[in-house]
């Protein structure tokens, strides 16, 4: 397969693996085609699996059964003391 980048396209390319943010051109090709097919799957997923766990944690916080965020560090910092 053949693929034409815009020069502005090729220059970015090119600048980051030159500065070693990539390995090589084609890694950074291959990394940022990845990148957005995994964001394009994830924006596609409906996310209903999900609802009877946000309404179960949703359930624990109002019956009392959820701890702050400073609360569980606290807890933490005990334990690591």
């Amino acid at each position: 397969m053949t693929i034409v980048l815009t020069p502005d396209q090729q220059a970015w390319i090119d600048e980051q693996a030159e500065r070693g943010r990539y390995p090589s051109v084609q890694a950074a090709i291959t990394q940022l085609l990845d990148e957005r097919i995994m964001e394009l799957d994830i924006e596609d997923d409906d996310l209903a699996w999900a609802k009877p766990l946000a309404d179960e944690g949703l359930a624990d916080i109002a019956a009392g059964r959820a701890m702050t965020l400073e609360a569980h560090r606290a807890r933490n910092r005990a334990r690591l003391a």
